[in-house]
């Protein structure tokens, strides 16, 4: 892969976030829409939280992964959408070097630690749904500890890996990212140095964060499906589909995003796609998890209820 020279290389201190628009008449409109929607994505996954962690009759497994793919995704979007905001009201489009890279760092971990959690709780309906008396053994809470711990390991240690190798990459003067959030891919564009070994791990990581945990999915749906359509009773079909309808359209919704942008020909590219598809699966998909996990689901809308119950309780 051809690089600039060498004699355009020069030491960055910050780059340039485009954003979404670089109209000027339209950043008071997208700041609007995106406070709104970080506030909700915030507020609704803080309440799948508490909702689960104060109602006795949800701790379960299938709750607990649920717990922390909340936590996860409003750490996900916390990682780009509060500096975005920050650069529409102050006006300005900087990040600093070291904060580009920490906010790359955050951004990986949690978007990998999203697919993982994703995987884990397709396993949990499955042994739910396919072998449900060994579901005590099978999904302890020791093994789901052990499972979590190993996907925060798994996320983590690329994730740094990917940051310390950025570090020893040289940018040239360009120094603009047509995102509203460091993107590795429109890093590397940047580079005047050598960048077989990042863009070798940038392969690696989508191979272990997307693929592997997409076929685990897919693998456990098709399991799944097989189980159910061997229930005689159609209410017993619907029953058993239900636990996992929740899950299943997250995963529709989340993957079929990043199908969108990473497995179209590289004919079709464009930034303003990859800006769109982002919004999607950082900002969007994030706000509506707990709508999705909530509305569909009668345990967690009896958990929210006794939530604001007993919140009006102590304010009376």
């Amino acid at each position: 892969m051809g690089k600039p020279s060498r004699v355009n290389q020069t030491t960055v201190s910050d780059f340039l976030l485009l954003g979404l628009s670089e109209r000027p008449e339209e950043q008071p409109l997208l700041f609007g829409i995106f406070l709104g929607m970080y506030l909700v994505t915030m507020v609704g996954n803080l309440l799948i939280i508490l909702a689960i962690s104060s109602d006795p009759h949800l701790h379960t497994p299938m709750y607990f992964f649920l717990a922390n793919l909340s936590l996860t995704d409003a750490c996900f979007t916390t990682a780009s959408i509060p500096k975005m905001l920050a650069n529409i009201h102050t006006q300005s489009q900087t990040i600093s070097y070291s904060g580009c890279l920490t906010q790359l760092y955050f951004l990986l971990m949690f978007g990998g630690l999203d697919n993982c959690l994703l995987a884990v709780m397709a396993y949990d309906r499955y042994v739910a749904i396919c072998q449900p008396l060994h579901y005590s053994t099978a999904v302890s809470p020791q093994l789901c500890a052990l499972m979590l711990g190993v996907c925060w390991t798994l996320t983590n240690c690329p994730a740094l890996m990917h940051t310390l190798l950025l570090t020893r990459v040289g940018f040239c003067a360009q120094r603009s990212i047509p995102h509203f959030y460091c993107d590795p891919s429109a890093l590397l564009k940047l580079a005047c140095t050598d960048t077989h070994v990042n863009e070798l791990m940038i392969i690696t990581m989508g191979l272990l964060f997307l693929t592997v945990p997409l076929l685990l999915i897919i693998f456990s749906y098709v399991c799944i499906s097989w189980a159910v359509f061997g229930i005689s009773s159609p209410g017993g079909r619907r029953k058993a589909f239900s636990t996992c309808g929740s899950h299943l359209t997250v995963v529709l919704l989340f993957y079929g995003s990043l199908m969108g942008v990473y497995l179209l020909p590289p004919s079709t590219y464009s930034t303003e796609r990859t800006r769109r598809a982002a919004v999607l699966y950082m900002v969007i998909i994030p706000m509506l998890n707990p709508f999705i996990y909530s509305l569909r689901n009668r345990d967690m809308k009896e958990a929210l209820c006794k939530l604001f119950g007993s919140g009006k309780t102590l304010l009376s």
